[in-house]
């Protein structure tokens, strides 16, 4: 046998044994994703959330929203996150040093005035140039801090020092919550007996195209515009299969940064939000679950999957193209910082099948696939078609392309947010043609992320909004 033949046999074999472990993860994924929906939806069916918005029981909250540059869509998200029902609330603005007017439209609108406020700086940030409040008593859930840039990790971490309350909740400024989302994703907390909930997440669904009133989303929308539309399917597939799955087996690795509850005396006890990376929002929770697996105390990351916030999608290649190159990175810097935990049974299911999926699954998919396809093309201009090869990749669009629709049938049966016949063979067309047009570019995107580390590129990337008010008259 010539080296060229082990060569192309080791290649084409390995690549067949690595897709049918990533198929067998993904029938287990949907297995415990409908496991754990059934569980959850038969126990919320017996929740009166009426009851918890009026209780002095429920935990008290703060909501924390970095704000940099985000003048199109500040005043309206402000007043959507002020209109949430909850008792025991507030509200913190960062303005991270902004540019722009947002600060300016924030003290216009809401009445602002700067106050005396001392900071306890329990995790090390950048100065605090102010602390402002509302002479309207109709505001008096409002804070709005103005500080000197260092990013939203270090905007969020002034949010955690001046927070009052037991609990956070992350939030980007221009998202936009369901009324009741706060009440749902406290839930968690006042169930757990025997687990400390350390932090909980809810789903994240695209804004783009959805009627929104004063803050408030009034009628959802399936996207016009193709990027977006392809990603309402990829939001559906991460939050009800992949995060579903993973709580079931208590191993989420990720909140989303968009919206996120945290127990606050864990962030401080575990030093905040780090600074040091461009994912945040992973490494803490990976920090926090990693820091009570060394305390051998019983925890829980939970997960909420109804759809409690809407956010705005990139509409443009270029800025999509920034998000999952970060995305990216953050994973990497993530999974780099915590390597001790690799197959390490000190850490449980954390170390021995979190992290070992994300780093296999996640952070070296993208490199595997995009290393196949240059070897594939290679090879079919130096020799014949392989066609094993072919009928591999085949099989791996195909699995893509139904695992897709699996999604889409899951969002049918239980939340149907979109509920016209001609939205659900919209989102079966994106599924057939992502495999085509928009993950080949995800994939790029993530091997640029790879480079950019490797060359130490870390900067954030500038994400430009359109704002969501522009949606409003959308059908």
């Amino acid at each position: 046998m010539s080296w060229q033949t082990f060569i192309l046999h080791f290649f084409t074999y390995g690549i067949l044994l690595y897709s049918i472990i990533l198929l067998i993860c993904y029938v287990l994924i949907g297995a415990f994703s409908i496991s754990e929906t059934r569980s959850y939806l038969r126990k919320n069916s017996f929740t009166d959330y009426r009851m918890l918005a009026s209780s002095s029981e429920t935990p008290s909250m703060s909501i924390l929203a970095p704000a940099y540059n985000e003048g199109a869509n500040i005043i309206e998200n402000v007043r959507s996150l002020l209109s949430i029902h909850y008792n025991n609330l507030e509200v913190i603005i960062i303005n991270d040093g902004s540019k722009d007017d947002s600060l300016e439209k924030l003290i216009q609108a809401y009445d602002l005035y700067k106050v005396d406020f001392f900071v306890n700086q329990q995790i090390k940030t950048k100065p605090v140039k102010g602390v402002y409040k509302s002479t309207n008593p109709v505001y008096r859930k409002l804070i709005v801090v103005d500080k000197v840039n260092g990013g939203k990790a270090d905007a969020l971490n002034v949010g955690v020092n001046i927070a009052k309350n037991d609990y956070f909740v992350c939030i980007d400024v221009d998202c936009v919550l369901e009324q009741d989302s706060l009440l749902k994703l406290a839930k968690p907390f006042l169930e757990s007996t025997n687990q400390r909930v350390i932090a909980a997440g809810g789903v994240v669904r695209i804004a783009n195209g959805c009627e929104i009133e004063g803050g408030r989303l009034v009628k959802v929308h399936l996207p016009k515009q193709f990027l977006p539309r392809i990603q309402t399917l990829e939001y559906i597939r991460a939050f009800l299969l992949s995060r579903m799955a993973w709580t079931k087996l208590n191993g989420l690795l990720l909140i989303s940064g968009a919206f996120g509850a945290f127990d606050r005396e864990i962030v401080i006890n575990c030093g905040g939000y780090s600074t040091e990376t461009v994912g945040e929002d992973m490494e803490l929770v990976v920090r926090m679950r990693r820091y009570m697996e060394e305390l051998d105390e019983p925890y829980k990351v939970a997960f909420i999957p109804d759809p409690l916030c809407w956010t705005e999608a990139p509409t443009t290649f270029k800025i999509l193209g920034r998000q999952r190159n970060r995305w990216t990175r953050g994973t990497i810097e993530t999974l780099r910082t915590h390597k001790v935990m690799f197959f390490n049974p000190r850490y449980g299911v954390l170390g021995m099948l979190s992290y070992p999926y994300w780093l296999f699954f996640e952070f070296m998919a993208p490199i595997i696939e995009f290393l196949g396809t240059i070897g594939m093309i290679i090879y079919c201009f130096t020799y014949a078609v392989n066609w094993s090869a072919v009928l591999i990749l085949v099989g791996v669009l195909c699995m893509g392309i139904l695992y897709s629709i699996f999604a889409i049938m899951m969002e049918v049966l239980t939340y149907n947010q979109y509920r016209g016949r001609k939205d659900i063979l919209r989102l079966v067309g994106v599924a057939i043609l992502e495999p085509f047009v928009f993950h080949p570019f995800v994939v790029w995107s993530a091997i640029r992320g790879n480079i950019d580390l490797l060359r130490k590129r870390n900067s954030w990337g500038e994400m430009t909004r359109t704002g969501l008010a522009t949606a409003k008259k959308s059908s």
